[in-house]
């Protein structure tokens, strides 16, 4: 059975349950509980004639059993009971799946909280999936999870739509969760593996999910456009025993150029029309680097306009530190390290282990292979990603041999 058609239909199912009850936490348990029963028996069984009315029925089954359990809320079991659709009742067409997300990413969650329940609740990946994703112990994430939805329940937060007053900062957070997913499949924080696809890829049909239902909003397709232009080049990304390789090293062959043209005709249609948004900016970026045959033949003029409109509508440490790299590339390495100093003071970054890699790949550009071989070592020590560590390492070591090699300076007198 294709578990894809679970997780297309999880998020359907989960806001027909918690419109009709309004109890988004027992909804949620029961939509999950429903999603394994169908795991269990529809291959064995077949896939039922209409899925999504199959796991409703068993999530609402599965819903109004919680409430009877509730011994001490008589009056909400009857309440319940009397609401209990009769067998072979019209399931709703309605897809409430982004006022789900709303929901999921509600102000009064933490960012790992947001990610979690929405990998969960509209994902529909099991509690344990997401723990392995994140590296945390299948316990620690299921209290994660349940003190989202308490949380939640806390604030009063209703399953409804937010007000036009709230709706584009509500917006702007689902982008940033949804961002945040595929950036730690894309290149995961901590761990052994570089990438983990599955979550990225994850991340990518809930960006498409959005954009399906808002289809004119620009930056939901910026963000669409920068992730596909981006996870296309994930084969290349890394050799056969996961070392990382960088994009001026990558063999373009392996790019998968079907969502390279996705991406690319995605942004410039975006770009044609709509109000000029950071995703927007990020995937035109993105698509320079996607159309150059070759590193060598890469427009990085255009990329560092791009990034200039980028810092002044959205600055950032991060922007900042890419940016530095496109003027080095433009104005020379020296240039680069220039535009990196004003990032020394700041604490969001001072002490990332990017901005060592960063500043250690430029002073080797500018032929200062100690003050590199320095700046490798230090990014090693930085990062928690075995596979980032494992490349920094591999530059310093590289480095180390070209100065012990190195002929000693003659002597004068």
């Amino acid at each position: 059975m294709d578990e894809s058609i679970l997780r297309e239909l999880a998020p359907q199912v989960l806001s027909v349950v918690a419109r009709r009850y309004g109890r988004f936490d027992l909804a949620e348990d029961a939509t999950q509980d429903a999603l394994v029963a169908a795991a269990q028996q529809w291959p064995a069984e077949g896939v039922p004639e209409n899925p999504r009315g199959w796991l409703i029925a068993v999530a609402t089954r599965r819903l109004i059993d919680a409430l009877r359990a509730e011994a001490s809320r008589t009056r909400r079991e009857e309440v319940a009971s009397a609401q209990e659709p009769p067998p072979g009742a019209e399931v709703p067409d309605e897809d409430d799946t982004l006022t789900l997300l709303f929901l999921c990413c509600h102000p009064a969650l933490s960012p790992p909280s947001q990610l979690a329940l929405t990998l969960r609740a509209v994902g529909g990946l099991t509690t344990a999936q997401i723990a392995t994703a994140f590296l945390v112990p299948e316990a620690t994430m299921a209290q994660r999870i349940s003190r989202a939805k308490a949380a939640i329940a806390d604030a009063g937060a209703r399953f409804e739509p937010p007000g036009d007053d709230q709706r584009s900062g509500r917006l702007r957070v689902v982008l940033h969760v949804l961002y945040l997913i595929f950036n730690e499949g894309y290149t995961a924080t901590s761990g052994e593996q570089l990438q983990r696809r599955e979550l990225a890829r994850e991340a990518i049909r809930l960006t498409r999910m959005t954009h399906r239902l808002l289809p004119d909003d620009g930056e939901v397709a910026g963000l669409l456009a920068l992730m596909l232009l981006t996870h296309a080049r994930t084969r290349a990304r890394e050799s056969a025993d996961g070392t990382l390789i960088p994009l001026a090293e990558q063999d373009r062959s392996d790019w998968d150029r079907a969502l390279v043209q996705e991406g690319v005709a995605l942004i410039q249609e975006t770009l044609s029309h709509a109000r000029l948004g950071p995703y927007q900016l990020q995937a035109a970026i993105a698509a320079v680097h996607a159309e150059a045959p070759t590193a060598a033949d890469t427009d990085w003029r255009q990329v560092l306009k791009l990034y200039d409109l980028l810092q002044a509508l959205a600055p950032s440490p991060v922007v900042a530190l890419n940016r530095a790299v496109a003027v080095a590339m433009v104005d020379g390495p020296r240039a680069g390290l220039e535009s990196l100093d004003a990032l020394g003071d700041d604490h969001r970054v001072a002490q990332h282990h990017r901005l060592a890699a960063v500043r250690a790949h430029l002073r080797e550009m500018a032929g200062d292979t100690q003050a590199a071989l320095a700046g490798y070592e230090d990014a090693a020590r930085g990062t928690t990603s075995l596979a980032e560590r494992r490349y920094l390492q591999a530059q310093a070591e590289r480095l180390r041999g070209d100065v012990e090699n190195r002929p000693a300076a003659p002597t004068t007198g």
